[in-house]
């Protein structure tokens, strides 16, 4: 996608500019996103799925790519964004739904599922196989881990052939969690060395080469790498620049490629740009987020228990709770205490596992009755103030209105500030 090429043809020629790839399937971090780049006029906005999120068995979401394209494009109409100046991409793509199959099973619903995005218009694809499957080794080769990227190559290189417009743009590598995040809490956390980045890069070029590739190659626009940053259930590892210098020069070695960063949610406005001026130029971010929705719509909660009759509020807070507790499937691999501890980890943690259950009914019913409730009683300034400092600055500035969904999105916007002024740091905003 020349976009994406042409960014990062501008980087390597020694710009500090990078792309934030928003990974989140909720609707109101989606129109938050889009009103927050439709109102600094920026050219490109990058929305990424996972292939847990988003696959051809439906995903957790219950979206095919075809629905998920349909689902964004829908939300950029109503804002009136350009849908040309949208960018859709596919993360960890590869086995990983379907791991509890034997490799060649769970590879040809990988390729099934790598085709049906490029067929439905995702342009940035993430090849990642790294993870074992039935049968597998453990650890995978990175051998084999190279050969059934390649593979996926072929599958979305068919597609496009098929499907006609723009060819998809590649990313290799994988030094990351699993998608979902990290399951434990995290004790040390070490870059990746130049040499086994550089190593990984050329393994995927023999393979290219070699699988008769060559034509897809120059559209590998970086290398998924661990730069140092990652963050738990309530810790995050803050990013280090001396400590990743000798990875960041490596990448100058090669020509049309950066680093992608994945789990940079939570670092601090200065990382981020650090971040980005060390060619880790594209910044994934995804429960830092709906961490942050959640931080706004349990302000409006409080909100409401102040300022609504009790017999008409939705409690929208208690509802998640009981809805966690009763269908634990999403988050009881990753929490692991007891008590008052298990209560912080379901309402606080930075892993957020919470954003797996807002598309419950019963969860989605109750948001919307607080936010009738509000609509139909706006608070005071005052209270907003109270417990959404962010938003009620944002009203005061006329960048919001008191309105529930707006209040909320201008508290997702200080997140997307942050990545936004890294991304773009001499650009006006």
């Amino acid at each position: 996608m020349q976009v994406l090429l042409d960014l990062v043809a501008r980087h390597t020629q020694g710009h500090a500019t990078g792309v934030t790839s928003i990974c989140s399937a909720h609707p109101i971090v989606i129109e938050a996103a889009l009103r927050h780049a439709q109102r600094d006029d920026r050219p490109l906005l990058l929305f990424e799925a996972t292939c847990n999120q988003v696959n051809q068995d439906g995903g957790y979401t219950g979206m095919t790519p075809a629905g998920f394209v349909d689902f964004v494009h829908a939300i950029a109409d109503r804002v009136g964004f350009d849908r040309a100046r949208l960018v859709l991409g596919g993360d960890h793509l590869g086995p990983n739904p379907w791991t509890g199959l034997p490799a060649e099973a769970a590879m040809d619903k990988a390729e099934a599922m790598v085709a049906a995005y490029v067929a439905a218009g995702f342009r940035k694809i993430h090849l990642d196989c790294s993870m074992a499957c039935s049968g597998d080794p453990e650890p995978l080769p990175e051998a084999e881990i190279v050969r059934r990227a390649v593979r996926l190559c072929r599958a979305a290189e068919t597609a496009h052939a098929q499907a006609g417009g723009e060819p998809p743009v590649y990313v290799i590598g994988t030094e990351v969690p699993v998608p979902g995040g990290a399951t434990e809490s995290i004790e040390g956390l070490a870059p990746t060395t130049p040499e086994a980045a550089l190593a990984t890069i050329q393994a995927h070029r023999d393979a290219f080469a070699a699988a008769g590739l060559d034509g897809a190659w120059p559209r590998v626009i970086a290398s998924v790498v661990q730069p140092g940053v990652e963050f738990d259930h309530h810790e995050v590892i803050d990013y280090r620049p001396a400590a990743a210098a000798p990875l960041s020069r490596a990448i100058e070695r090669v020509p049309g490629m950066v680093f992608e960063a994945h789990s940079t949610d939570y670092q601090t406005r200065a990382a981020l740009a650090a971040l980005v001026r060390d060619h880790f130029a594209i910044l994934k971010v995804g429960p830092g987020l709906t961490f942050a929705l959640r931080e706004a719509l349990w302000g409006l909660d409080a909100i409401e228990r102040e300022w609504i009759d009790p017999p008409r509020q939705a409690r929208l807070r208690e509802v998640v709770r009981e809805r966690m507790r009763a269908q634990p499937d999403h988050w009881q691999r990753y929490y692991h205490g007891q008590g008052r501890a298990l209560a912080v980890d379901l309402d606080y943690s930075l892993s957020d596992r919470m954003r797996y259950y807002w598309p419950d009914p019963a969860i989605e019913q109750a948001r919307q009755r607080l936010f009738d409730n509000l609509r139909a009683d706006p608070p005071p300034i005052s209270l907003i103030g109270q417990y959404l400092p962010h938003a009620q600055r944002a009203l005061r500035g006329g960048r919001a209105a008191n309105d529930p969904l707006r209040l909320a999105m201008a508290h997702v916007d200080v997140v997307l500030d942050d990545y936004n002024d890294a991304c773009e740091p001499h650009e006006p905003h």
